[in-house]
């Protein structure tokens, strides 16, 4: 096994050592799909954060569409648009993405220039 290991290349096997996930991308989408329906206590930060903030992309992706709005239509409307506020609101509620997090996400400048009745 030594030997071996010593025919390795440097920080090949790194992924496996630090990371929660060796596969492809469209099974690792799945894969965090999966987690966010059947998050447990079992599962850590770094795969409990990038899960939400994939739930979070797709809410985003979801009031686009309802919209009929493209990511240049984000970036063109006013910083406190009242649909932007809706969407801002929405993730709030249906995520833990945290306040900057969601004001950089829907270009609405920063958190503290927001004026939302968000609790």
């Amino acid at each position: 096994m030594e030997e071996r290991r010593g025919k390795d290349k440097p920080g090949e096997w790194k992924a496996v050592q630090r990371g929660w996930f060796l596969g492809g991308a469209q099974l690792r989408e799945q894969v965090l799909e999966m987690m966010g329906v059947e998050m447990g206590e079992h599962h850590g930060g770094k795969e409990k954060q990038e899960t939400d903030e994939q739930k979070a992309q797709r809410l985003v992706l979801e009031e686009l569409a309802k919209r009929g709005w493209t990511e240049q239509d984000l970036k063109q409307c006013r910083k406190t648009d009242a649909r932007k506020v809706k969407m801002a609101a929405r993730l709030r509620r249906e995520t833990v993405m945290t306040l900057d997090w969601i004001a950089r996400r829907l270009q609405m400048g920063c958190r503290h220039g927001i004026r939302w009745p968000i609790v």
